[in-house]
C-alpha cells in the first residue's frame, strides 16, 4: 500500500556539520517525486534519512520530523529496521550479493526478516518480484546462475527485484541509472512508472531530462557555497519548475547557468 510521507522542519548533522537544513516536503503515494541539485547540496543524504540510513553513519543523526501515514519514522518507540522494511532503497550502482544466485538475490530481503516460507510460496514471490522489474523472461532459465553475471542494467533491475520483493510501501532510488547505458536507463524509466502505481517513489537524479520524464513533483536542492547547508530551494509540480519556476536559483539551474 503506497503511503504519503510528510517531512517537516528536517535539519541533517554529521556530528556537529549541519549538512542539509529545514527541509519541509510533501511526498504524495502512488507518484514519482523527483530531488534535483548540485553536486554536494544533500541530495542523498536527505534521501537516507526518509528510511533511517543516515544513522548509520557514525554521528549521523537528525533533528525535525518524517512522518509516513501519521507515523513519526523517528519515534522513540520505532524500530528502524521496520523502517528500511516499509521502505526500499535502491542505489546509485547495482549490488547484488556476489555470492548469491538470482534467485537468492530476491528471496534475500525475505530470508533477512526471518519471514518462513513454503518453497512454492518464496518461487511464486521471486517470479513476481522479477516480473514486477521486468526481468523475468530474461533470467528465467538460469535462477540459479550468479547474480554478478547479469549486465549492468540487469543487475540494477535485480535490485530493485529484491527491493520490491519484501513488499515496501516507499521506494527510494539513488541515481539508479547514473551507472548504465541509455538503453538500461530507459527500461529503468519505464520500470519506475509501472511501479508507481504501487509504491510511493522518491528519485535522485543529476539527470534534469530524466527528472523531467519520469516524475511529478520535483523538489530543488543548493547551498550557498562550500560549508553550508543544504536546502530544498523549491517544491513543485515537475510541470512548473521546468516550465516556469517560483526561484530564479532553480531556473538558472534548470537552464544550466551553474551545477
Amino acid at each position: 500500500m503506497a503511503k504519503r510521507i510528510e517531512v517537516s522542519d528536517l535539519s541533517i548533522y554529521y556530528n556537529n556539520f549541519l549538512a542539509v537544513e529545514g527541509v519541509n516536503i510533501s511526498i504524495e503515494p502512488r507518484s514519482i517525486t523527483a530531488i534535483i541539485g548540485p553536486s554536494g547540496c544533500g541530495k542523498s543524504t536527505f534521501l537516507r534519512t526518509l528510511n533511517r540510513m543516515h544513522e548509520v553513519i557514525p554521528g549521523g543523526r537528525v533533528e525535525g520530523k518524517v512522518v509516513m501515514d501519521g507515523q513519526d519514522l523517528y519515534g522513540e518507540d520505532v524500530d528502524p529496521v521496520d523502517v528500511r522494511r516499509q521502505i526500499g532503497m535502491v542505489f546509485q550502482r547495482p549490488n547484488p550479493f556476489p555470492t548469491m544466485s538470482i534467485y537468492g538475490n530476491v528471496a534475500a530481503g525475505i530470508r533477512l526478516n526471518n519471514t518462513k516460507m513454503k518453497k512454492s510460496d518464496l518461487d511464486d514471490l521471486v517470479e513476481r518480484s522479477l516480473k514486477g522489474a521486468n526481468l523475468w523472461n530474461e533470467v528465467k532459465d538460469r535462477l540459479d546462475r550468479p547474480g554478478a553475471g547479469l549486465s549492468g542494467g540487469q543487475q540494477q533491475r535485480l535490485c530493485i527485484a529484491r527491493a520490491i520483493a519484501i513488499e515496501p510501501d516507499v521506494l527510494l532510488m539513488d541515481e539508479p541509472a547514473s551507472a548504465l547505458d541509455p538503453i538500461s536507463t530507459l527500461a529503468i524509466e519505464d520500470l519506475m512508472h509501472e511501479l508507481k502505481e504501487r509504491f510511493t517513489i522518491v528519485i535522485v537524479t543529476h539527470n534534469m531530462q530524466q527528472a523531467a520524464r519520469v516524475s511529478e513533483s520535483t523538489g530543488f536542492f543548493n547551498l550557498n557555497g562550500i560549508g553550508q547547508p543544504g536546502r530544498l530551494i523549491e517544491f513543485n509540480s515537475t510541470e512548473k519548475i521546468f516550465g516556469n519556476p517560483d526561484v530564479k536559483a532553480t531556473e538558472d539551474y534548470i537552464s544550466g547557468r551553474f551545477g
